[in-house]
């Protein structure tokens, strides 16, 4: 069967990655994210996802890199608390544009890497690919069973870019914020 794995970056491929080679598909990596900034770290993400794809031999697919489509789609819910509605906006968005793909080159299902993460909400995602894609979406949560352990001492391994934050601006100024207010308090504390 013949897969589209959206890709969000390299270290979230990983258990994504090895679970559906081991269940036997075969697999297209397709890195679709207009919402990571700022561009640089977009070429860093992208850079991991590409040394992923070499590493176990599977073509990598790169959508457009369109920021203003995003902004334009998360407009209202900016400063919403990371997993709030821009969160869910920003998961259909990219889910749409794979099942798209997916559709238009004849893959018979897809799925993403977004539920490797610990910081995303699993069954919102799976919820929102099977609303988009009904069957044709694969369910997962990648994470589980010592799978995110493993890509952590794989993409170390592998060197490769390990981000800071979820990769909108809004989630980086977020980030931002509650490290220095963790600095701060650890101030305090010396003092």
């Amino acid at each position: 069967m013949k897969v589209l794995l959206h890709m969000c970056c390299g270290i979230c491929a990983i258990p994504a990655v090895e679970k559906l080679l081991c269940d036997g598909y075969t697999i297209t990596g397709f890195f679709y994210n207009p919402n990571i900034h700022p561009v640089d770290e977009y070429q860093r993400r992208l850079e991991a996802a590409r040394k992923v794809s070499g590493e176990w031999g599977f073509e990598l697919v790169e959508g457009k890199y369109d920021r203003e489509k995003w902004f334009e789609a998360v407009r209202g819910h900016e400063y919403e608390k990371e997993g709030g509605e821009r969160c869910l906006i920003c998961y259909r968005l990219r889910l749409e544009k794979t099942y798209e793909y997916a559709k238009r080159h004849m893959y018979d299902a897809f799925t993403t890497t977004l539920t490797s993460s610990p910081m995303k909400d699993v069954s919102a995602i799976n919820r929102i690919g099977g609303d988009i894609g009904g069957d044709r979406f694969i369910r997962a949560d990648f994470k589980k069973n010592g799978a995110l352990e493993r890509a952590s001492v794989l993409s170390r391994e592998m060197g490769l870019y390990r981000q800071g934050y979820c990769g909108c601006v809004y989630g980086h100024e977020q980030q931002m914020l509650k490290e220095e207010r963790t600095r701060g308090n650890e101030s305090e504390k010396k003092q």
